[in-house]
């Protein structure tokens, strides 16, 4: 062959469908580079760093399929890990090409020489280095099996000198096989499990990821058995549309109504999620589980039976077993009490605070009514989350993306830029802390570069608001949690994006009405109430206990005007409490 081996993996990265590398080029990645230079079916997208590199991919993965991002020799493989582990842990492929230094210098202690099967052994399904160039394709045909079949992260090493080499021919298979099979349930397992949910009246189901493409299946299974239908935040966008029998979420950012509908069913049903919350499980009730990965089965929750298979290809052999449910007097006491939970959060959103304490709840809600039904909303971790899962709502049409399972501050901005490229007809936004996008202000540079017509949205309340919150309800007075930021509006000006800031409940409708009509990326800096409190579906005791130690602390310490603006602030969660 002719062609070098760096040319020969972007032929085969293009044969299965990548059409983006997100990296920082240099050194070991030059061959790289210039092979996709060279080659018009794919782009090379100049991230400012790695880890945005790496969320970008992630994001790209899992609007799309296969992503790919790479990192130079050293840093470059060290700044990839948080986004890798994220995209690992959300169960989206993604290969990771990590270049090396060149293979004679291997275990010299050579500069910027890093161990990459170490490095990323805990964060991948694949993880190899092609030595030689007949190595070459055979890895990475694998790796690409393995980040598809087995959804996760896959690492590529690619020395410096390896890309340089002239390609061998391929003695294997040199394309990719994306199949899908059915997989469900044995009959007679099908059998039992319809047995025990026909001895049950008053029924929950509670869904996750792994039913989003269920939607339809879920609702049947729902109208049957006259049960309300939760569901964790990364099954929100797949279950809540169109959906007569849900109860919202539960969990730290979710709401009462889901939670009580667990705790006062008979038998709970879970629809592939890893809900990681034991607390927050019921341990009086039946509890039945169906998860595509066996390994997750039980790990939560005792269960009375634990079943592999697809959701929606086991709930369609299940459901002709059921017995149609003619009481409904347990699901509409559930639909009554979220009705309330929602009349309750409405109040945040009628009340749209002060000036310089613009209420989030506002916030959110009114970024749900103004974006477009195909909407893309990327959330950072913390408060964001919250205000994303509780006030955007989903149409059957809109995805939201996050650091759901990893729980990393700064992926809300990262990500929007890898759901733009993947996703260039529909609208992105992006709902930032700042003290997320503080992190990762850089790749603002990007954004700028490539034109995206991103949506930033920061919610600015001068403070790591989630921290501040579980120190207080741990007792402790928040230390350290203030934050002095710069003019985030300027800074994105000095980017070239447009920048503007919100500062007065009053304009905040017109103001980012005036945002989404802009054709371009913006920035909008909103000042909102630090003093925001997100209260979890049950309030316990001890949390109770502990805010007033908190608060108590904060007094004697001489901040009573904190402890004030708390009160002040959150009045309005005293029902919750109380409740």
């Amino acid at each position: 062959m002719s062609k070098k081996v760096a040319e020969q993996l972007v032929d085969m990265l293009v044969e299965a469908g990548v059409e983006r590398i997100y990296a920082v080029t240099g050194d070991s990645l030059n061959e790289l580079n210039d092979a996709v230079r060279r080659n018009k079916n794919i782009r090379w997208i100049h991230v400012r760093h790695e880890e945005a590199g790496a969320y970008a991919a992630a994001a790209e993965a899992e609007l799309k399929g296969l992503a790919c991002c790479a990192g130079s020799s050293g840093p470059g493989h060290v700044h990839l890990i948080n986004g890798l582990y994220d995209a690992h842990r959300a169960n989206v492929p993604v290969l990771a090409i990590a270049s090396t230094c060149a293979t004679v210098e291997f275990g010299s202690g050579y500069f910027q020489e890093t161990n990459t099967i170490k490095l990323f052994d805990d964060c991948s399904h694949y993880n190899q280095i092609a030595t030689t160039p007949a190595q070459l394709p055979r890895m990475t045909q694998a790796a690409i099996q393995h980040a598809v079949q087995r959804k996760g992260v896959a690492i590529l090493g690619l020395p410096g000198d390896v890309s340089a080499m002239d390609a061998v021919e391929n003695i294997s298979a040199n394309k990719n096989y994306f199949s899908k099979a059915m997989i469900r349930p044995a009959d007679a397992d099908i059998a039992g499990l319809a047995t025990l949910i026909n001895k049950h009246q008053k029924v929950c189901i509670y869904c996750g990821i792994g039913a989003a493409e269920a939607h339809d299946e879920v609702v049947a299974l729902a109208a049957r058995l006259k049960a309300p239908v939760g569901y964790s935040f990364r099954g929100k966008m797949g279950i809540q549309y169109d959906n007569p029998y849900e109860v919202g979420m539960t969990g730290l950012l979710g709401l009462p109504s889901a939670y009580h509908s667990m705790h006062e069913s008979d038998l709970v049903i879970l629809l592939g999620t890893d809900f990681p919350y034991v607390p927050f499980m019921p341990t009086d009730k039946k509890i039945v589980q169906i998860d595509l990965q066996p390994e997750r089965l039980g790990r939560r929750a005792k269960l009375d039976i634990g079943l592999h298979g697809d959701v929606k290809d086991t709930l369609k052999a299940l459901l002709p077993f059921l017995n149609e449910q003619q009481d409904d007097s347990f699901l509409k006491a559930q639909l009554n009490v979220y009705e309330k939970v929602k009349a309750h959060l409405n109040v945040y959103v009628e009340d749209k605070g002060t000036k310089d304490a613009i209420h989030p709840e506002a916030v959110a809600a009114t970024l749900s009514n103004l974006a477009t039904d195909d909407a893309i909303f990327t959330v950072d971790t913390g408060m964001c989350c919250v205000w994303g899962a509780r006030y955007i709502q989903a149409t059957g049409k809109r995805d939201m993306l996050g650091s759901f399972s990893h729980g990393s501050m700064a992926n809300a901005m990262p990500h929007a830029i890898g759901a733009a490229l993947a996703c260039p007809d529909r609208q992105v936004v992006a709902l930032c802390g700042d003290g997320g996008i503080s992190m990762m202000l850089g790749d603002l540079a990007t954004i700028k570069q490539y034109q995206l017509p991103i949506k930033i949205i920061v919610f600015n309340n001068r403070t790591l608001g989630m921290v501040k919150l579980e120190m207080q309800v741990a007792g402790l007075p928040d230390a350290e949690t203030d934050m002095e930021n710069p003019d985030f509006a300027m800074v994105a000006q000095a980017m070239g994006i447009k920048g503007m800031t919100i500062n007065d409940p009053e304009l905040l409708q017109t103001g980012l009405e005036e945002a989404f009509r802009f054709d371009g990326p913006v920035l909008v800096n909103v000042f909102t109430d630090p003093n925001a409190l997100a209260m979890p579906p049950k309030v316990e005791f001890d949390m109770i206990k502990g805010m007033a130690q908190s608060m108590t602390r904060l007094m004697l310490g001489g901040k009573f005007q904190e402890v004030l603006d708390t009160v002040k602030s959150s009045y309005k969660h005293l029902g919750e409490i109380l409740d």
